[in-house]
């Protein structure tokens, strides 16, 4: 803890050391990391309690800087905090984990991903959930900048943070007035900022961001309040320099003048560090959370139905067997099925409603204070996600999605319905599974698996009922394939996932030569061992899939057998759907079983 005149001793040092690290980098946010440093500073100096030995202590509070841009901020409050002891002039420079906008590969005390903005509220909504739901006391702090809650995704997270009354959780929006490239929205309307919180049932407390006094006392309000809280600080961007400080033109630019930086040094006060002790987190017990085994559960043989009910019967077996599973959904869970976990374990059910944007930063929040989330929603609504999605992969995170619904074979809701997108957008993120499981068996099993995985896992699942393919005793792990159907008379492979392998076996029993491979997991995959499969049967291969052409299945396996001499077809949605029935539709595309009989002639 420290007295007043040491926290505005403490900002001033953070405003000295952003504009110096920012000079030497030649690049970065010197000023929207002034305008912020008395905040700061309170923050991690006064009202933050952690352990600063300790990154990963489930107790301490935890900070979000949303405006990710303000690294010249962030690092410097480590650094002085004691948290990290990395060289801040060697910001932005390539081995350094001081990286433009923070990163969770970098640095173990950034938490998740920001930079592409508006995302940080729904992280803090899912932490401040964490806590919550493991019985733990710290509290989340949120930084916005003024700019970014133009962003819907803010309000999405707001509203829900209203809606589940997280009172643990408190965001801090620096109005600096100037964006990017001149006044923002509202500029300083600080009244106007307020009406609109409080419109969606949040505390909100305006003060000067620059007086220390006022901040520790929102603060102090704020530990009281039995709503999420949002602090709205009026403040000066490139505060305390006289030709920086509320002027236009100077967003994203360091003084790069070293005749300038001197100037703009000795206008600053340079005060010496003060000595400093941080409130250590209140331990706490969490609450023991069990698991256990899943079990399988059995289906009547000979019965037909969807993987995306699968998919909910295995994910409700995991929740009930192990308390660290999650299921959020976008007010689609009596489609994608996720509602057996709320039927089941409803304490390990989150309603995200219609707000995809915001159900995935919140369970990214969710799974970095350790709970093993499952977020599920039609696959097509996820495409609104992909930033969420993309900055969860940047955060390290370990989650699984679930989209339903996916492709042509949905019939009469029509295109906006269809997920055709989905296997590309999930493809092309690092540390991604892919997965497109075929009947009941498969889904469950594939659940099971992905629970089990580090990175980010896709389900994809269908609408229209499949007979069950496999036994309850079948085994599925990553990056294989399954052999249907086989013989020493194959002259073609016929290759299918989720809804089209149904149909490749039909083709098969008509052309009476065809091997039948299922491609369950289309990321990773075992790419020679497919190759020496079709070179065994006939070199020749037909690939359907209920999906756009580009990155999808086709593509990736036109990578794998590139070279290899085999004779090589890709049957895909090759033009703009229309509402119809699932069998019309695809017939229309040429995903059927004709289709496909047509296309191995061909070869």
């Amino acid at each position: 803890m420290v007295n007043d005149k040491q926290i505005y001793d403490i900002a001033n040092i953070v405003r000295r050391d952003s504009l110096k690290m920012t000079h030497a980098a030649g690049s970065g946010h010197p000023t929207s990391s002034m305008s912020a440093a008395e905040l700061g500073a309170v923050l991690f100096f006064d009202e933050m309690r952690y352990d600063p030995k300790n990154p990963n202590n489930p107790d301490n509070d935890e900070f979000v800087i949303s405006k990710g841009h303000a690294t010249p901020l962030l690092y410097p409050l480590l650094f002085r905090a004691g948290c990290i002891k990395d060289d801040l002039m060697k910001l932005r420079t390539f081995k350094s984990p001081l990286e433009g906008h923070p990163i969770p590969a970098s640095l173990s005390w950034v938490k998740v991903a920001t930079g592409s903005l508006g995302q940080g509220l729904s992280v803090g909504v899912g932490m401040a959930l964490a806590a919550r739901m493991s019985g733990r006391k710290y509290r989340t702090y949120v930084m916005l900048g003024d700019s970014e809650t133009a962003e819907g995704s803010v309000w999405e997270a707001v509203e829900l943070a209203s809606y589940y009354k997280i009172n643990n959780l408190v965001a801090m929006v620096d109005v600096n007035r100037l964006g990017q490239r001149g006044e923002t929205m509202l500029g300083h309307d600080m009244q106007a900022h307020k009406r609109r919180f409080e419109g969606f049932g949040w505390q909100a407390i305006i003060i000067d961001g620059h007086n220390v006094v006022q901040i520790k006392a929102a603060f102090a309000k704020a530990r009281k309040s039995k709503k999420p809280v949002v602090i709205l600080t009026k403040t000066l961007k490139g505060k305390g320099v006289s030709f920086l400080e509320n002027k236009d033109g100077w967003h994203g630019k360091a003084v790069e003048d070293k005749e300038q930086l001197d100037k703009a040094l000795k206008e600053l006060p340079d005060p010496k560090m003060p000595a400093f002790s941080i409130s250590k987190p209140q331990k706490t017990r969490a609450k023991k959370l069990r698991k256990e085994k899943p079990r399988f559960v059995p289906y009547k043989e000979g019965d037909k139905t969807a993987t995306r009910a699968g998919y909910g019967v295995a994910l409700a077996e995991l929740a009930s067997r192990d308390q660290r599973i999650i299921a959020v959904d976008g007010e689609v869970s009596n489609s994608t099925y996720s509602e057996y976990v709320k039927k089941k374990t409803p304490k390990q059910f989150i309603e995200a409603f219609i707000a995809e944007q915001n159900m995935v930063g919140m369970a990214l929040g969710l799974s970095k204070k350790g709970f093993n989330v499952f977020a599920s929603s039609f696959a097509c609504f996820l495409s609104r996600a992909h930033d969420q999605i993309r900055m969860a992969a940047l955060s390290s995170a370990d989650i699984n999605f679930c989209g339903s619904h996916i492709g042509v074979s949905i019939g009469e809701d029509g295109p906006s319905q269809m997920g055709l997108e989905d296997v590309a957008i999930f493809r092309a993120l690092p540390r991604s599974f892919v997965f497109d499981p075929s009947d009941w068996v498969s889904a469950q099993k594939i659940t099971y698996l992905a629970a089990g995985l580090k990175g980010l896992t896709y389900i994809r699942t269908t609408r229209p009922n499949t007979p069950i393919l496999y036994k309850p005793s079948e085994k599925f792990t990553v990056g294989d394939f399954k052999v249907l159907k086989q013989s020493k008379k194959d002259r073609v492979v016929l290759v299918g996932a989720g809804i089209t392998l149904h149909e490749a076996l039909k083709a098969a029993e008509a052309l009476k030569n065809a091997a039948v491979a299922d491609l369950y997991c289309i990321q990773p995959f075992k790419g020679k061992k497919f190759v020496d499969f079709v070179k065994k049967h006939g070199g020749r291969l037909v690939v359907v899939e209920d999906h756009y052409k580009a990155g999808g299945i086709g593509e990736m396996l036109a990578e794998v057998v590139v070279g290899s001499g085999i004779k090589f077809k890709s049957l895909y949605v090759h033009k703009q759907p229309h509402s119809g029935k699932a069998e019309e539709l695809m017939r229309d595309q040429g995903i059927d079983a004709a289709g496909i009989v047509k296309a191995a002639k061909e070869l």
